[in-house]
């Protein structure tokens, strides 16, 4: 019988309004044996982090309704209790200067829309 430690097993949660691009992105990463949670919505992601110390990685959409990935980014680094777990900005935005809005507001990676499955696999290697 194998058993796993279900502390080094780490979440990655997803943070996206759109359902399509939640579904395609946790169906990849489960294929690569990953454990994959999600929300639509800024303000649950943040609550899902703040409760479940077991998530080391958040892929976190900037454009957002109501709460946007800049206002996450923003509570997440400023609440003592998870400032420092790892966020890669997720976005459809690449324009000049968009991956270095994302970094200055507090992403440890920015990764564009639609991702690149291999960059992100050797981000997520580096980081978990």
């Amino acid at each position: 019988m194998t058993l796993t430690n279900p502390i080094s097993v780490k979440k990655i949660l997803i943070v996206d309004d759109d359902t399509r691009n939640i579904f395609a992105l946790s169906l990849t990463l489960r294929s690569r044996g990953y454990t994959c949670l999600s929300s639509t919505d800024a303000a649950k992601a943040i609550n899902m982090i703040q409760q479940d110390d077991t998530i080391g990685v958040v892929l976190l959409d900037m454009m957002m309704p109501e709460m946007d990935g800049y206002e996450a980014l923003g509570r997440i680094r400023g609440d003592k209790q998870i400032k420092d777990i790892p966020v890669f900005a997720v976005t459809a935005q690449a324009m000049p200067g968009d991956r270095e809005k994302c970094l200055e507001a507090g992403a440890n990676a920015y990764i564009s829309k639609p991702v690149n499955v291999d960059v992100l696999i050797d981000l997520l290697n580096t980081y978990l």
